[in-house]
């Protein structure tokens, strides 16, 4: 958390900031776990100060922010500020929930009768999350082919088949893999299976070709209805979207945080176990091991 479509929301959520020139960046001092970020937080700032936003990007599950440089710093090409909010990362365009965990600050110029946000902020309450300046073969390296499988908004049978048939993992844990396929995460793998009535703990290599379609076809449909919901905000809703506001995905989740709820198709109760030290929720009768 936050999955493909928590920061696929944080991404049209900044959507205000392109074309906007960066006036400062700031990397606020605090007393909470610092954040991995690379080159040192001076170097971003005075790399990318005066560069223009010229697009927000997703990867998987980073925002990728391009930066265009004008004059003569143009000529060394583009800039990209790839931030991964991973647990409690948020990106926001309005004042953070505290303070104390803001970890970036970017300014932007004032424009004529106020318009779109004046700043962007990084937020991260457990300071897991990374910030990277990455040059285009940067880029490549840290999330490019060899790294992202296709993205879950478009991925198909073929692409998990020719990925993941072969494999011997449980198909829950294999469609963690953003090698396999790029965005999904712990919440939404849950709710797919559910939706295809496929057992979690199923081996990959056992499933039929038909299978592999089903599982693509819900994907790319669930992940688009939780986009459009805006995401999922669970427990104690750290996950808010770039203005503040709690997702509402939630609301439709049918196995993931309902241990002994009944089943909304069946009425058994949703069972929770463990695999690879996360936890699994599916309904025994609806997704059978076949």
């Amino acid at each position: 958390m936050p999955e493909l479509p928590e920061v696929e929301t944080m991404r049209r959520g900044l959507a205000g900031v392109v074309g906007r020139k960066i006036a400062s960046v700031e990397f606020p001092r605090s007393r909470v776990r610092p954040l991995s970020i690379e080159p040192a937080a001076a170097t971003i700032s005075r790399r990318i100060v005066g560069h223009t936003v010229a697009a927000v990007e997703r990867r998987g599950k980073r925002i990728v922010i391009e930066l265009a440089a004008a004059g003569a710093a143009a000529r060394r090409g583009r800039l990209w500020l790839a931030i991964e909010p991973r647990m409690t990362g948020l990106m926001l365009v309005v004042e953070p929930p505290t303070e104390e965990h803001v970890r970036m600050v970017v300014g932007f110029g004032k424009v004529r009768g106020g318009g779109p946000p004046q700043r962007m902020l990084f937020w991260d309450r457990r300071g897991l999350g990374t910030i990277r300046l990455l040059d285009d073969r940067g880029l490549d390296a840290a999330c490019g082919p060899h790294k992202h499988g296709p993205d879950g908004l478009v991925v198909t049978g073929g692409d998990l088949a020719a990925r993941l048939a072969a494999s011997r993992r449980a198909v829950k844990v294999a469609l963690l893999d953003q090698r396999a396929v790029a965005g999904i995460g712990n919440i939404y793998a849950a709710e797919i299976l559910f939706r295809c009535g496929v057992d979690p703990r199923m081996r990959c290599r056992r499933l039929p070709r038909d299978a592999w379609e089903r599982i693509a076809d819900v994907t790319r449909a669930l992940l688009a209805e939780a986009v459009a919901d805006e995401g999922s905000s669970i427990g104690d809703e750290t996950y808010r979207t770039a203005d503040n506001r709690v997702g509402r995905f939630q609301r439709r989740h049918r196995v993931y945080g309902r241990e002994g709820a009944a089943c909304t198709a069946c009425g058994a109760a949703i069972v929770r176990i463990v695999q690879v030290q996360r936890a699994t929720f599916f309904c025994p009768t609806c997704q059978r091991r076949a």
